[in-house]
């Protein structure tokens, strides 16, 4: 039998097991009920979608410089996979996933991926570094292309509690000031502005697999 592709989902329900077997479950409640009450409450009516015209932005990548969805065009279509912050423990199991599963068969297709998180350009920077990743990190100050695209949310009264309780304040380890973070979400866009693709998860261990991604660039390169 062929071998099993791997799947961002399957690994982050690993995850999810881990927690379950290991946490508290007082804690781990909080994480499941913040996730339940932005799947059942989140305004999808607001997500950017297919058809959609993206007007330029820049973005600052972490290595320096500015990445700018006009240069980024020049080469192909482009990817952006949105996640939440350098030290997130599910995108730092989704991240290098994409590095595995996507950004070669991106790049053979002409496309560029770009991973985009609110934080601080010299904080983001770390998972960078940590993963090895080729691909472009940017950092999307104040959330402006996050907001624009309606995938922002801000953590609940409960999520708060329980991060300061343990001493973590997230607008200070995003840099951001704020509790704001962009849902996990990726959208290809093609040499016109427009978006071709849009996947948006309010619940942050699900994600979208590579090959839904792969299947949408693809037919971009067909219609060119």
């Amino acid at each position: 039998m062929p071998e099993a592709r791997e799947s961002v989902c399957r690994l982050l329900g690993d995850l999810h097991a881990h927690r379950v077997a290991t946490a508290p479950p007082e804690e781990l409640q909080v994480n499941i009920d913040q996730r339940a009450l932005l799947e059942a409450t989140v305004n999808r009516a607001g997500f950017v979608k297919p058809g959609d015209i993206v007007s330029p932005f820049a973005l600052e990548e972490v290595d320096g410089g500015l990445v700018t969805l006009d240069g980024l065009l020049k080469r192909g279509p482009t990817v952006l996979i949105f996640f939440r912050f350098a030290g997130c423990p599910a995108c730092n199991i989704a991240l290098p996933y994409y590095q595995r599963q996507l950004a070669p068969r991106l790049a053979s297709l002409g496309a560029t991926l770009v991973a985009i998180s609110p934080q601080r350009p010299d904080r983001l920077v770390e998972i960078k570094r940590r993963h090895g990743f080729d691909f472009l990190v940017a950092s999307d100050r104040d959330n402006a292309l996050g907001r624009r695209f309606g995938i922002l949310y801000t953590a609940d009264e409960p999520s708060r509690r329980a991060a300061l309780a343990k001493g973590t304040d997230m607008g200070e380890v995003t840099g951001t000031g704020a509790w704001e973070l962009p849902m996990p979400s990726v959208i290809a866009i093609d040499r016109n502005r427009v978006v071709r693709f849009a996947d948006i998860h309010p619940d942050w261990l699900v994600r979208t697999e590579a090959e839904a991604v792969l299947e949408a660039v693809e037919a971009l390169a067909v219609h060119a």
